[in-house]
């Protein structure tokens, strides 16, 4: 398979070559990353609830791509989660996930208010677009990274979802009636997504996802110490062209020139500050190591 493949919208777990596994190619902190990763996609129903009641009156084509949307990215959770027990049978996707669900509640998921926790459905999109921005980047750096071959379609496939997520939620933005907000509103929505990388959930997910449950007591969960791990594992695939095209999208999304002077500023910032929180220094080179 060629790491030009380019793969289409509709696909499914039976489309996958599991046969072609190689446990000899499986990196161990990476199993540690996809676990925590399915546990976090594979949370998408919630999400679909909450973006649901945000747009309950935008009309049944907005919806049905919501619905769409939420699906795809249970795939997600689903394939990474197979593909990680297959690397570690003592791993239990619904054991796990549901750990990380009895402990991961946001209040917003909780309620059932219609108002964005953005302050407005062009919020909300900036903030889906920040999401899909991150993981789009994250998981080409995956597939970039690993030898593993069935990982390396799994991570190539939600690339590819994800970047069409992404074009979704732009488009979605575009289309609102609501005024437009001003710049700095955009910026502000933008960033507060961004630094929520470091609230619970993805600390939470790496956690339950590699922490078994007997010993919880011996390990109890350290929010900044999970945040930590996930935040190096991440940043040993990471490639300052992953980072770059990052930025870009978000750019585009709060209403900055993605190829400008501004941009290239934000995306050098952002690179030295991932590295800064991983615990990392030196500049590694633009080529993936798995």
């Amino acid at each position: 398979m060629a790491d030009g493949t380019v793969y289409r919208q509709g696909w499914s777990l039976d489309d996958v070559r599991w046969q072609d596994f190689d446990s000899s190619k499986v990196d161990p902190r990476m199993l540690e990353s996809m676990k925590a990763a399915a546990l976090v996609e594979y949370n998408a129903p919630d999400y679909v609830t909450y973006l649901r009641r945000v747009f309950h009156d935008a009309g049944p084509k907005a919806l049905a791509a919501i619905e769409q949307w939420g699906a795809e990215e249970t795939q997600h959770g689903k394939a990474l989660g197979r593909w990680a027990q297959m690397a570690d049978p003592s791993f239990d996707l619904e054991a796990a996930f549901a750990r990380f669900r009895a402990g991961y509640k946001p209040a917003h998921f909780a309620d059932d208010k219609d108002q964005s926790v953005r302050g407005s459905r062009r919020g909300e999109m900036i903030a889906r677009c920040v999401v899909e921005s991150g993981t789009s980047s994250y998981y080409t750096s995956i597939k970039e990274g690993t030898e593993e071959p069935v990982l390396k379609e799994i991570a190539g496939r939600i690339a590819a979802d994800e970047f069409r997520h992404y074009k979704l939620f732009l488009d979605t933005l575009n289309e609102q009636s609501e005024p437009e907000l001003p710049f700095w509103k955009k910026l502000m929505v933008a960033l507060g997504r961004i630094t929520e990388a470091d609230d619970d959930e993805i600390a939470f997910a790496f956690y339950c996802a590699n922490v078994p449950a007997d010993k919880e007591a011996d390990i109890p969960y350290d929010r900044e110490k999970y945040s930590r791990a996930t935040h190096a594992n991440a940043m040993r695939l990471y490639r300052r062209h992953h980072i770059r095209k990052l930025t870009q999208m978000v750019a585009k999304a709060v209403g900055i020139d993605p190829q400008g002077r501004i941009a290239n500023i934000a995306s050098a910032l952002m690179w030295r500050m991932l590295r800064l929180r991983a615990g990392l220094s030196g500049a590694p080179a633009e080529t993936a190591a798995a």
